[in-house]
Order: structure tokens, then C-alpha cells, then sequence
């Protein structure tokens, strides 16, 4: 098969591609001819060789730690009607995502809906999890006005449209007019451009006191969002994007803002396995159609203009690899 191999740690140059030997799949295993591969900005952490949630992967590696595909061989003593079936899964702390083939054990796999294509379901799997997990701190309603940074990504997609259907005012913040018409016609009631100076007076003057902040930004995106908070409002903190996940750090302020980076959000997931909760909650809602995931695609060959783009907030939506 192929895949993106990275030898030694730095820039995105690093990442080639290869041909390398079948992965096969053992016991419980199922081995899947990969449709699309999830790109987290995590993994251009990882990339330079900095500690993520997880251990920093061994060399060489083949990144990547969401697929989406068919299953296509079983390891002894996997379930045979997994053969053939369309599946998506997260491959935990264990990487091999960024390759024609995959092999994850079966009890990570979720069937994918008729209705979602690959892509679509590996963002479901990954940033849909998340997005899940994140709005169990705070449940918009239709008295809330929310204001999303980073509106046209990957969870801030799905932010503004849960926020909409659940009848919330919703403020969409991006950089740029592509990106801020993308914010528009997701569904954002008010869709404005960050780099635009008196931003926060337009969201003032529109409805007024903020109930609630989903921020995964940081810097100064962060601050003026903060600030228009009425009192008693929620800031929701889940990353840090614009300070550099490598050394930055998000930003907190006492009695306003929680961060839903640990294991309260296990906790408030409950069951047996909580991620899992939150992955099965992220792909029905896509099934119904009340969330559907943007998707940035590029080629599998092309890995490494993947993370660059990304790094540099060159994306819109979630970034997939796709063989």
C-alpha cells in the first residue's frame, strides 16, 4: 500500500509518501481499504515531535488517528459481518490513518449511516465527538446569543448550526469575507469578520449582552468576545488555536470561563465508555440530518499541503486526507 511516513520530526516537508508493506490485522482486528483519513491540528504537534494527550510517536510513523472506509479483511476471531462494511473509527493514541490501509480492533468500529459519505462520517468521529462533548457545558436555548470564533471550522461549523436549531441567537466570527460568507450561509444569524477593528460594537448593537462564549481561539479573539459577555454568561474554552497549540495557553478568566479539557467531560458523558457515547450522539445527529459537517479535502499524496494550510488557518471545516 501507500501512506505518508515521517522519518524525523519538524516541518511539514517531512511527511512523504511512500509505498510500504499491507498492515494485517490480528485477533479482533479488522483491517480497513481507507476512503478518508482525519487531519487534527494535534497532528502537526506530533509532526514537530511536541508532547500531545497522548505518547509522542515513535519514528518512523505513518500519522493519523481518524479513518473512515470499508472493511476489507478480519483478523481471528473478529465478527464475519463486519466484512464489507462501511465503518469509520478512532484509532485512539495508536497513528496508521494517513494510508490506503488501516487495521483498528473491531470494538472502535461505528457502521456509517447510508446518508453520510466518508468524509463526512470521519469528521463525525473525531470533531462531531468533540463538538458533543463540548456542548454538555452549556446547552444553548433560545434565549441564549452565542458568539462562535473560528466559526468556519471544523466544530465551529457544527457549533453554529446545533446553536441554530436549538433557537439561539448566533454570532459566527471568522477571518476574511470567503470565510465569513461561508459563517453566513451555515446559518449564522450574524456572521462577522475578526480582523475587523469595531467587530464587537456590530455585535452590541445587534442583541446586546452575550450569554454565551464557544471559544476554541484564544488570544485577542477571545478577549473582546469575553468582554461582551452580559453578567452571569458562560465562556467555554476547548482550545487555543490562535496562541499555537505547541506553547500557548487558552485564556481563562476567574468565575466566567470553563475549560472542557479534561475529564469532566468524560464524566458528563457517562456510560462505560464515554467517548464512544459522544461519537454514537455526533454520528445520529448527522444521520438525521440536524448536523452536517464541513469537510476540506485534499489528497492523500498531498499530506503535507494539508498541514500547512491548516497550521496557517488556510482550511475551512475539517481537514481529510482522502487516498
Amino acid at each position: 500500500m501507500h501512506a505518508i511516513r515521517l522519518h524525523a520530526f519538524g516541518p511539514a516537508e517531512n511527511l512523504t509518501y511512500e509505498k510500504v508493506d499491507d498492515p494485517e490485522p490480528g485477533p479482533g482486528q479488522v483491517r480497513i481499504a481507507v476512503a478518508a483519513a482525519g487531519v487534527h491540528l494535534l497532528d502537526t504537534a506530533l509532526r514537530e515531535g511536541h508532547q500531545g494527550p497522548g505518547p509522542t510517536p515513535r519514528l518512523p510513523t505513518i500519522p493519523g488517528r481518524e479513518v473512515a472506509g470499508v472493511v476489507e479483511a478480519l483478523g481471528e476471531g473478529t465478527p464475519e459481518h463486519w466484512l464489507g462494511k462501511r465503518v469509520t473509527a478512532h484509532l485512539g493514541f495508536v497513528p496508521g490513518g494517513y494510508a490506503e490501509l488501516a487495521v483498528t480492533d473491531a470494538e472502535r468500529l461505528y457502521e456509517i449511516p447510508e446518508n453520510l459519505d466518508f468524509a463526512e462520517a470521519v469528521a463525525m468521529v473525531g470533531t462531531g465527538r468533540t463538538t458533543m462533548g463540548i456542548l454538555q457545558f452549556a446547552e444553548p436555548g433560545p434565549d441564549d446569543v452565542v458568539v462562535i470564533p473560528a466559526a468556519a471550522g471544523g466544530i465551529g461549523t457544527l457549533l453554529v448550526q446545533y446553536a441554530k436549531n436549538a433557537g439561539a441567537t448566533v454570532v459566527g466570527l471568522a477571518g476574511g469575507p470567503e470565510k465569513t460568507a461561508r459563517v453566513a450561509a451555515n446559518g449564522a444569524d450574524l456572521a462577522i469578520d475578526y480582523t475587523e477593528p469595531a467587530w464587537p460594537e456590530r455585535v452590541a448593537a445587534y442583541r446586546g449582552k452575550v450569554t454565551v462564549v464557544f471559544d476554541g481561539v484564544g488570544g485577542t479573539a477571545a478577549r473582546e468576545s469575553v468582554a461582551l459577555l452580559a453578567p452571569g454568561g458562560k465562556h467555554i474554552v476547548f482550545g487555543w488555536s490562535a496562541e499555537g497549540i505547541k506553547n500557548g495557553e487558552p485564556y481563562l478568566v476567574e468565575g466566567v470561563s470553563e475549560s472542557v479539557l479534561g475529564e469532566e467531560m468524560l464524566r458528563r458523558a457517562g456510560g462505560p465508555d464515554p467517548l464512544r457515547t459522544l461519537a454514537l450522539r455526533a454520528l445520529t445527529e448527522a444521520a438525521a440530518g440536524r448536523l452536517t459537517p464541513a469537510v476540506h479535502r485534499f489528497p492523500l499524496t498531498e499530506a503535507a499541503t494539508a498541514h500547512r494550510a491548516l497550521e496557517t488557518r488556510g482550511t475551512t471545516g475539517k481537514v481529510v486526507l482522502e487516498p
